[in-house]
């Protein structure tokens, strides 16, 4: 099997993309990390662009059979529920992370449930968006889902990749990647079977 082919035994990853700001480096980092991950068979992978997911700015409450008035997000929730797994690419912001990324996590509650969460993070300092990603475990947990410990720290993000996209310490780069794309499809595989043994209730 090619490294870019899907099987039914692959792991659904969905890579969420946070940050909409103009002339983000976002594209980069998310260019990068996909194609660690496409790299491998047991990975079916989906980036969902927050930038072009054109959700609704005030929120909306599903009807009562569930269903969103919006299209976008009933598009955003039909891939976060295919999702077994997360990887969330976060930069932060004055400390935090960025309000669209708020908004689409609040767009959506019971896709998430049960699920694992990777984070890849970033910042023009030295911070690598560590304080964002804390910030970010707090919410996911409402969520009901498991927020993996190990992830992708990228501080001075704006020197860390080369005019290709590529990161100039590959080896610790690239390893980190490797790590936590190795736990989520530890996780993923325990969380799926458990919840098709058992479905999740919250």
């Amino acid at each position: 099997m090619s490294p870019n082919t899907s099987s039914q035994n692959s792991v659904r990853l969905a890579v969420i993309v946070g940050s909409t700001r103009k002339d983000r480096i976002a594209p980069v980092v998310s260019d990068w990390f996909t194609a660690r991950a496409r790299e491998r068979a047991d990975f079916d992978v989906d980036v969902i662009d927050l930038a072009d997911a054109d959700l609704p700015h005030i929120l909306e409450s599903p009807d009562e059979n569930g269903v969103h008035p919006s299209q976008a997000v009933r598009d955003f929730a039909q891939r976060v529920d295919r999702a077994d797994v997360f990887a969330v690419i976060t930069p932060e912001y004055n400390r935090g992370y960025p309000a669209s990324l708020k908004q689409a996590i609040d767009s959506v509650y019971t896709e998430f449930h049960a699920k694992p969460v990777g984070f890849i993070s970033y910042s023009g300092g030295a911070t690598g968006g560590v304080r964002a990603v804390e910030q970010l475990r707090t919410v996911f947990a409402e969520l009901h889902t498991v927020t993996l410990r190990d992830g992708v720290i990228l501080p001075s993000v704006y020197e860390a990749f080369d005019e290709e996209g590529q990161p100039r310490d590959a080896e610790a780069v690239n390893g980190a990647a490797k790590q936590l794309l190795d736990q989520m499809l530890w996780w993923a595989d325990a969380m799926r079977a458990a919840r098709a043994k058992s479905p999740y209730t919250a």
